[in-house]
């Protein structure tokens, strides 16, 4: 049983030693559920609800969903980028979002709700172009989605993190009753 352990752990230590953590930050409407998007991802290590984009130091949910803060909730998501590659987590980003709406996300509505991408390296910003035209050659309407270099990555109130998890029923009826799901459906046929 010992020598299983020793080797269980010598394995685990050696698939850690290459990896390379990473982070990326998205905004797509309400946190808890691109937490739940991008938590079911193989790479992705963590993934943590905050706010980004504002003025505002050290913002409460309440501030940001009722003020003008500028801030948006967010997800940092930290993964490692010899499993998953920036271009893929983009990817599901567009897959989970509606990129069209300008007022915010599903039945969320407001600045806080906006969808928009948090990048911190040219070659991400370069990457981030690169998706959005992919996009629009399928289909020619307007991206409102915006690109934003991060400043300050807040982290959210200790309720907020994984709340998908920790109340999966309060949380599958907001999803549901949200229509994110069918809108998502209709957009990415």
């Amino acid at each position: 049983m010992k020598i299983i352990s020793f080797i269980l752990i010598f394995f685990f230590y050696l698939s850690n030693v290459h990896a390379e953590n990473k982070t990326a930050v998205f905004a797509g409407g309400c946190f808890w559920c691109m937490e739940e998007v991008f938590e079911a991802v193989d790479g992705v290590s963590k993934v943590v609800s905050g706010y980004t984009g504002g003025k505002t130091k050290n913002p409460s949910y309440k501030e940001v969903t009722e003020q003008n803060t500028g801030h948006y909730e967010a997800v940092l998501v930290t993964y490692d980028s010899k499993k998953v590659t920036y271009l893929k987590l983009l990817d599901i980003f567009w897959k989970n979002i509606d990129p069209y709406d300008n007022k915010g996300q599903f039945c969320d509505k407001g600045p806080s709700y906006l969808a928009a991408i948090f990048y911190t390296a040219d070659d991400e910003k370069k990457l981030i172009k690169e998706s959005i035209n992919k996009l629009m050659n399928i289909d020619s309407k307007i991206i409102v989605t915006k690109f934003i270099k991060l400043d300050t990555f807040y982290l959210a109130e200790d309720y907020h993190q994984n709340y998908y998890k920790r109340n999966p029923i309060r949380y599958k009826y907001y999803k549901t009753s949200c229509g994110r799901d069918q809108r998502l459906k209709e957009i990415w046929k």
